[in-house]
Protein backbone atom coordinates (compact mmCIF):
# COMPACT_ATOMS: atom_id res chain seq x y z
CA UNK A 1 0.00 0.00 0.00
CA UNK A 2 0.71 3.60 -0.36
CA UNK A 3 1.48 4.35 3.06
CA UNK A 4 3.31 1.17 3.87
CA UNK A 5 0.77 -0.68 5.66
CA UNK A 6 -0.02 -4.21 5.40
CA UNK A 7 -3.02 -5.58 3.93
CA UNK A 8 -2.96 -8.75 6.33
CA UNK A 9 -3.51 -6.25 9.06
CA UNK A 10 -6.86 -4.64 7.56
CA UNK A 11 -9.85 -6.12 9.80
CA UNK A 12 -12.56 -3.53 8.71
CA UNK A 13 -13.42 -0.61 6.66
CA UNK A 14 -15.49 2.41 7.58
CA UNK A 15 -16.93 4.25 5.08
CA UNK A 16 -18.63 7.07 5.33
CA UNK A 17 -20.88 7.61 2.59
CA UNK A 18 -20.95 6.83 -1.01
CA UNK A 19 -19.86 9.69 -3.03
CA UNK A 20 -17.60 8.82 -6.18
CA UNK A 21 -14.51 10.22 -3.54
CA UNK A 22 -15.05 8.46 -0.94
CA UNK A 23 -15.90 4.69 -2.80
CA UNK A 24 -14.40 4.13 -5.71
CA UNK A 25 -10.94 3.30 -4.40
CA UNK A 26 -12.53 0.71 -2.57
CA UNK A 27 -13.43 -1.43 -5.29
CA UNK A 28 -9.73 -1.88 -6.27
CA UNK A 29 -8.54 -2.79 -3.03
CA UNK A 30 -10.94 -5.73 -2.60
CA UNK A 31 -9.82 -7.06 -5.84
CA UNK A 32 -6.39 -6.95 -4.58
CA UNK A 33 -6.84 -8.32 -1.37
CA UNK A 34 -8.95 -10.95 -3.43
CA UNK A 35 -5.28 -11.26 -6.09
CA UNK A 36 -3.52 -11.62 -2.81
CA UNK A 37 -4.80 -14.76 -1.65
CA UNK A 38 -6.69 -13.27 1.61
CA UNK A 39 -9.39 -16.18 3.34
CA UNK A 40 -10.05 -13.99 6.96
CA UNK A 41 -13.42 -12.15 6.64
CA UNK A 42 -13.49 -8.65 5.84
CA UNK A 43 -16.26 -6.18 7.89
CA UNK A 44 -17.83 -2.95 5.66
CA UNK A 45 -19.33 -0.75 7.98
CA UNK A 46 -21.26 1.94 5.76
CA UNK A 47 -24.52 3.52 5.36
CA UNK A 48 -27.50 1.13 4.53
CA UNK A 49 -27.59 2.49 0.43
CA UNK A 50 -24.28 1.21 -0.06
CA UNK A 51 -25.64 -2.00 -0.23
CA UNK A 52 -27.09 -2.50 -3.99
CA UNK A 53 -23.44 -0.83 -4.87
CA UNK A 54 -21.22 -3.81 -3.19
CA UNK A 55 -24.06 -6.40 -4.59
CA UNK A 56 -23.18 -5.09 -8.37
CA UNK A 57 -19.21 -4.76 -7.34
CA UNK A 58 -19.36 -8.77 -6.32
CA UNK A 59 -21.75 -9.65 -9.11
CA UNK A 60 -19.24 -8.71 -11.76
CA UNK A 61 -16.08 -9.19 -9.82
CA UNK A 62 -16.91 -11.54 -6.76
CA UNK A 63 -15.95 -15.05 -8.26
CA UNK A 64 -12.33 -13.73 -7.43
CA UNK A 65 -12.55 -13.14 -4.00
CA UNK A 66 -11.35 -16.14 -1.80
CA UNK A 67 -13.05 -14.34 1.26
CA UNK A 68 -16.27 -13.30 2.65
CA UNK A 69 -17.25 -9.65 2.82
CA UNK A 70 -19.77 -8.96 5.33
CA UNK A 71 -21.41 -5.72 5.48
CA UNK A 72 -22.76 -4.05 8.68
CA UNK A 73 -25.57 -1.46 7.79
CA UNK A 74 -25.61 2.10 9.58
CA UNK A 75 -28.80 3.39 10.11
CA UNK A 76 -28.83 4.81 13.40
CA UNK A 77 -30.29 8.47 13.90
CA UNK A 78 -27.57 9.32 16.95
CA UNK A 79 -24.02 7.43 18.04
CA UNK A 80 -24.01 3.77 17.66
CA UNK A 81 -21.42 1.55 19.09
CA UNK A 82 -21.17 -0.49 16.26
CA UNK A 83 -17.82 -2.78 16.98
CA UNK A 84 -16.49 -3.60 21.00
CA UNK A 85 -13.48 -5.35 21.05
CA UNK A 86 -11.09 -6.00 24.50
CA UNK A 87 -10.07 -2.54 24.91
CA UNK A 88 -10.96 -0.38 21.89
CA UNK A 89 -14.91 0.19 20.23
CA UNK A 90 -15.86 2.50 17.43
CA UNK A 91 -18.95 4.64 17.25
CA UNK A 92 -20.87 5.29 14.32
CA UNK A 93 -22.75 8.65 14.01
CA UNK A 94 -24.93 10.33 11.37
CA UNK A 95 -23.82 13.54 9.72
CA UNK A 96 -25.51 16.70 7.55
CA UNK A 97 -23.96 15.52 4.12
CA UNK A 98 -27.39 15.71 2.15
CA UNK A 99 -27.26 11.91 1.61
CA UNK A 100 -26.92 9.00 4.63
CA UNK A 101 -23.24 9.58 5.86
CA UNK A 102 -21.69 8.82 8.92
CA UNK A 103 -18.73 9.57 10.75
CA UNK A 104 -16.59 7.45 13.41
CA UNK A 105 -15.15 7.49 16.54
CA UNK A 106 -12.16 5.11 17.92
CA UNK A 107 -11.87 5.36 21.14
CA UNK A 108 -9.65 3.30 23.60
CA UNK A 109 -12.46 1.94 26.54
CA UNK A 110 -11.71 3.06 29.95
CA UNK A 111 -9.01 0.98 31.97
CA UNK A 112 -9.35 -0.63 34.94
CA UNK A 113 -7.49 0.87 37.89
CA UNK A 114 -4.40 -0.64 39.56
CA UNK A 115 -4.41 -1.01 42.85
CA UNK A 116 -0.73 0.69 44.64
CA UNK A 117 1.08 -2.21 45.91
CA UNK A 118 1.46 -0.64 49.49
CA UNK A 119 -2.03 -0.28 49.99
CA UNK A 120 -2.62 -4.00 50.13
CA UNK A 121 -0.54 -4.89 52.47
CA UNK A 122 -0.99 -1.82 54.90
CA UNK A 123 -4.49 -2.60 54.55
CA UNK A 124 -4.51 -6.48 54.17
CA UNK A 125 -7.09 -5.78 51.30
CA UNK A 126 -8.96 -9.30 50.49
CA UNK A 127 -9.23 -10.38 46.69
CA UNK A 128 -12.85 -8.94 46.84
CA UNK A 129 -11.82 -5.46 48.03
CA UNK A 130 -9.05 -4.95 45.41
CA UNK A 131 -11.68 -6.23 42.65
CA UNK A 132 -13.73 -3.18 44.17
CA UNK A 133 -11.00 -0.94 44.06
CA UNK A 134 -9.95 -1.73 40.64
CA UNK A 135 -13.45 -0.72 38.95
CA UNK A 136 -12.88 2.59 41.03
CA UNK A 137 -15.38 1.97 43.86
CA UNK A 138 -14.60 2.81 47.20
CA UNK A 139 -14.27 -0.34 49.67
CA UNK A 140 -16.39 -0.10 52.95
CA UNK A 141 -15.44 -2.46 55.56
CA UNK A 142 -18.06 -3.17 59.05
CA UNK A 143 -18.42 0.10 61.47
CA UNK A 144 -18.29 2.08 58.26
CA UNK A 145 -14.72 2.31 57.91
CA UNK A 146 -15.03 3.68 53.93
CA UNK A 147 -11.14 2.99 51.99
CA UNK A 148 -11.38 5.57 49.19
CA UNK A 149 -10.37 4.33 45.87
CA UNK A 150 -9.34 7.89 44.99
CA UNK A 151 -5.93 7.63 47.24
CA UNK A 152 -5.61 4.16 46.86
CA UNK A 153 -5.94 3.34 43.46
CA UNK A 154 -4.95 5.30 40.29
CA UNK A 155 -6.13 5.16 36.39
CA UNK A 156 -3.11 3.60 34.49
CA UNK A 157 -3.42 6.16 31.45
CA UNK A 158 -6.35 8.22 30.28
CA UNK A 159 -7.77 6.51 27.13
CA UNK A 160 -7.09 8.43 23.55
CA UNK A 161 -9.92 8.69 20.78
CA UNK A 162 -9.83 9.73 17.00
CA UNK A 163 -12.70 10.83 15.62
CA UNK A 164 -12.93 10.94 11.71
CA UNK A 165 -15.22 13.52 10.17
CA UNK A 166 -16.57 13.97 6.75
CA UNK A 167 -18.39 15.27 5.17
CA UNK A 168 -20.47 17.68 6.43
CA UNK A 169 -21.95 21.15 7.36
CA UNK A 170 -21.87 21.95 10.71
CA UNK A 171 -24.89 20.76 13.02
CA UNK A 172 -25.88 21.41 16.81
CA UNK A 173 -25.25 17.99 18.15
CA UNK A 174 -22.10 16.71 16.48
CA UNK A 175 -19.69 18.54 18.95
CA UNK A 176 -21.47 17.23 22.42
CA UNK A 177 -21.28 13.80 20.39
CA UNK A 178 -17.35 14.22 19.99
CA UNK A 179 -16.81 15.18 23.70
CA UNK A 180 -13.21 14.92 24.89
CA UNK A 181 -11.49 13.58 21.55
CA UNK A 182 -7.98 13.48 21.23
CA UNK A 183 -7.85 13.76 17.96
CA UNK A 184 -10.52 15.11 15.36
CA UNK A 185 -10.14 14.80 11.56
CA UNK A 186 -12.83 16.80 10.23
CA UNK A 187 -13.70 18.46 6.83
CA UNK A 188 -13.02 22.03 5.73
CA UNK A 189 -13.80 21.82 2.70
CA UNK A 190 -13.55 25.70 2.52
CA UNK A 191 -12.12 28.72 3.68
CA UNK A 192 -15.13 31.43 5.11
CA UNK A 193 -14.76 32.81 1.34
CA UNK A 194 -16.80 30.41 0.20
CA UNK A 195 -18.68 29.75 3.21
CA UNK A 196 -22.17 30.57 0.38
CA UNK A 197 -20.80 27.34 -1.59
CA UNK A 198 -19.92 25.01 1.84
CA UNK A 199 -23.85 25.55 2.60
CA UNK A 200 -25.04 24.86 -0.44
CA UNK A 201 -23.23 21.36 -0.88
CA UNK A 202 -23.56 20.00 2.76
CA UNK A 203 -20.04 20.70 3.71
CA UNK A 204 -17.47 23.11 6.13
CA UNK A 205 -15.70 25.95 6.53
CA UNK A 206 -12.04 25.86 8.40
CA UNK A 207 -13.88 27.79 11.12
CA UNK A 208 -17.05 25.85 11.40
CA UNK A 209 -14.40 23.07 11.62
CA UNK A 210 -12.75 24.89 14.34
CA UNK A 211 -15.85 25.50 16.29
CA UNK A 212 -16.41 22.04 16.69
CA UNK A 213 -13.60 20.83 17.76
CA UNK A 214 -13.75 23.88 20.49
CA UNK A 215 -17.33 22.41 21.53
CA UNK A 216 -16.09 19.15 21.85
CA UNK A 217 -13.32 20.06 23.89
CA UNK A 218 -10.85 18.16 21.15
CA UNK A 219 -6.76 17.91 22.15
CA UNK A 220 -5.85 18.73 18.48
CA UNK A 221 -8.04 19.52 15.51
CA UNK A 222 -6.91 17.87 11.72
CA UNK A 223 -8.46 19.96 8.93
CA UNK A 224 -8.43 17.98 4.87
CA UNK A 225 -10.84 17.49 1.97
CA UNK A 226 -9.73 20.76 0.79
CA UNK A 227 -11.76 22.50 -2.32
CA UNK A 228 -9.79 22.78 -5.82
CA UNK A 229 -10.19 25.91 -5.00
CA UNK A 230 -8.06 26.38 -1.98
CA UNK A 231 -4.22 26.38 -4.19
CA UNK A 232 -2.57 27.02 -0.05
CA UNK A 233 -4.07 24.49 2.42
CA UNK A 234 -2.09 27.22 5.11
CA UNK A 235 -4.78 29.68 4.40
CA UNK A 236 -7.10 26.79 6.05
CA UNK A 237 -4.52 26.46 9.16
CA UNK A 238 -4.77 29.93 9.64
CA UNK A 239 -8.95 30.32 9.33
CA UNK A 240 -8.97 27.84 11.69
CA UNK A 241 -6.32 28.83 14.44
CA UNK A 242 -8.34 32.03 14.95
CA UNK A 243 -11.11 29.89 16.83
CA UNK A 244 -9.18 26.64 18.18
CA UNK A 245 -4.99 27.63 18.32
CA UNK A 246 -4.06 23.57 17.94
CA UNK A 247 -5.72 23.33 14.31
CA UNK A 248 -3.66 21.77 11.65
CA UNK A 249 -3.63 21.61 7.85
CA UNK A 250 -3.18 18.03 7.07
CA UNK A 251 -1.64 16.29 4.14
CA UNK A 252 -1.16 12.72 2.26
CA UNK A 253 1.11 11.04 4.19
CA UNK A 254 1.03 12.53 7.74
CA UNK A 255 1.18 10.34 10.57
CA UNK A 256 0.28 10.90 14.06
CA UNK A 257 0.38 9.79 17.45
CA UNK A 258 -2.70 9.31 19.64
CA UNK A 259 -2.77 9.57 23.38
CA UNK A 260 -2.64 9.00 25.83
CA UNK A 261 -5.64 11.30 26.70
CA UNK A 262 -5.61 13.95 24.69
CA UNK A 263 -2.49 14.44 23.19
CA UNK A 264 -1.38 13.99 19.89
CA UNK A 265 1.53 14.96 17.70
CA UNK A 266 3.18 14.93 14.23
CA UNK A 267 5.58 12.21 13.53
Amino acid sequence: MGMHLPLSKLDAICLSHIHGDHLFGLFPLLSTLGMGGRMTPLNIYAPSNFGPVLKFFLSYFGDGLSFEIRFVPLKGKGPEVIFEGKSTEIVAFPLNHGIDTYGFLFREKEPMFNVRKEAVAEYGLTLTEIGTLKRGEDVVRPGSVVLPASELAYKPYEPASYAYVSDTAPFPELGGWLKGVSLLYHEATYTEAYADQAAKRHHSTAIQAARTALEAGAGTLLLGHYSSRIKDPSSIQSEARTVFPASFAAQDGDRWDIGPGKSAFKL
